[in-house]
């Protein structure tokens, strides 16, 4: 007979059959179920869940009951959060009340609205919420599941200037011929030009180390011929890496330099 009889607990697995009389539960054991539900229609959706009840078609008298016997204990706890649930409470007794009362054979035919029909709209509404509410609170927040982390690198920014085009060499070249056309002299001399001697004035004018502006290196006042063998110098300069050549804007002014390692020396 005893095996038939489902235990209501088990002590250091021992079954228990049956609650002791002299079992003593204090007033406030029950608070901690209580405040876990946010609200009147908190509490309905875990009656529903707990019972396997269908939201879509609720049985009204067993919620009610349920809901009901939940409303005494908090009223015996703490009555300062009875309010809202009281509330319910009557909302939950008319819907009852309301699918108790006959209809009329004419609005029976016709078709009534029904009555629980708000109340498993807002359950439903409800219940997607704290479904949504779940799915944010499980994505990783900053300061609970990771903390954020500044990390200051310091390091210097070497300016990176245009590469020279031949053809910006060009429209500066041609430029200073355009110049040297207007102060070009009738009379007819025989000079002898040196590239290496173009070399060495170039980098003695250079050893500063600074740039400076590509026509400044030329003496328009020299003429022709002079141009030419200044600009091969240059040429020859950067062919063999001796100076450095470059731009502060594209389409902008040309400057040179002379390179680095001749500087430090």
């Amino acid at each position: 007979m005893n095996d038939l009889i489902q235990p209501v607990a088990r002590i250091h697995g021992e079954p228990l059959l049956e609650m002791p009389h002299d079992l003593y539960i204090p007033p406030d054991a029950l608070e901690l179920v209580l405040e876990t539900f946010q609200g009147p229609l908190d509490l309905l959706l875990y009656l529903i869940r707990r019972h396997n009840l269908d939201v879509l078609d609720i049985p009204m008298a067993q919620l009610t009951q349920q809901y009901m016997s939940y409303i005494e204990i908090m009223q015996r706890n703490r009555l300062e959060l009875a309010a809202e649930y009281l509330l319910m409470a009557a909302v939950l007794i008319e819907i009852k009340s309301r699918m108790l009362l006959p209809h009329p054979p004419k609005v029976s035919e016709e078709g009534v609205e029904d009555p629980r029909a708000e109340l498993m709209r807002r359950l439903l509404e409800y219940e997607q919420m704290k479904l949504a509410a779940q799915k944010l609170n499980e994505l990783p927040q900053a300061g609970r599941d990771f903390e954020l982390v500044q990390v200051l690198i310091e390091h210097t920014v070497e300016q990176r200037l245009p590469n020279v085009a031949v053809e910006d060499l060009r429209q500066a070249w041609l430029a200073l011929l355009a110049r040297a056309k207007l102060n070009a002299h009738h009379k007819v001399r025989r000079e002898e030009l040196s590239v290496r001697e173009q070399m060495t004035r170039l980098l003695r004018q250079l050893r500063h180390g600074e740039f400076e502006v590509f026509e400044n290196l030329f003496d328009v006042s020299g003429g022709i011929p002079q141009l030419v063998v200044t600009f091969i110098a240059i040429l020859e300069l950067a062919k063999e890496t001796l100076v450095e050549i470059t731009q502060s804007e594209t389409l902008g002014n040309i400057y040179v330099r002379a390179s680095r390692s001749l500087t430090a020396i």
